[in-house]
């Protein structure tokens, strides 16, 4: 065997043997990073355990779909002329649902991907938390460099590897790539 090949496969092994022994590490820090983001977020809307904070409110209607100055791709659902909606209206209460919803996700999502439990469920409604938010509240190319594309690629890959050896779904058998391989 040439020195080519020796180093060649030096290199390969070494690689697998780090890859066993880093990609549950990796993928445990990865779920954790991306969970906490979300996490905080979500803790923030609430004053108490199923006491949701009403000024958040607010910020649904007002920062996010209604933004002054207007952001132009934003989706804005207040009047444009007043920047202001009509009081009990049917649009009020969906935004107010929509906030104690995001509230939910944003706290129960997170917490299955740090303990990893139906951690690709959790990821991919993250993903499409990010891309709601990349898509119709803030639609600019620096929100998306920094930080929705950082949480996409991080959902992504916890998508498509599955949280790793360290999750609940490993121990239940969930993790569909791994038990496919025994």
């Amino acid at each position: 065997m040439g020195m080519i090949k020796k180093i060649q496969q030096l290199y390969v092994q070494m690689g697998e043997q780090l890859s066993r022994f880093l990609e549950p590490i990796a993928l445990f820090f990865l779920r954790f990073m991306v969970a906490k983001v979300f996490l905080d977020s979500g803790l923030s809307k609430w004053d108490g355990f199923l006491q949701f904070n009403v000024d958040k409110y607010d910020l649904f209607k007002y920062e996010f779909f209604c933004p002054d100055p207007v952001r132009e791709g934003a989706l804005q659902l207040c009047n444009p002329q007043t920047l202001d909606y009509v009081d009990g209206s049917f649009l009020v209460k969906v935004i107010e649902t929509l906030a104690v919803v995001a509230g939910v996700v944003e706290v129960l999502l997170p917490i299955l991907l740090i303990i990893g439990l139906f951690s690709r469920f959790a990821a991919l409604g993250l993903i499409g938390m990010t891309l709601f938010i990349q898509l119709a509240v803030f639609p600019t190319l620096d929100h998306w460099i920094n930080p929705a594309s950082w949480w996409a690629v991080s959902l992504l890959v916890i998508f498509a590897r599955g949280p790793g050896f360290l999750s609940i779904d490993k121990l239940l058998g969930l993790d569909a790539k791994r038990a496919a391989a025994k």
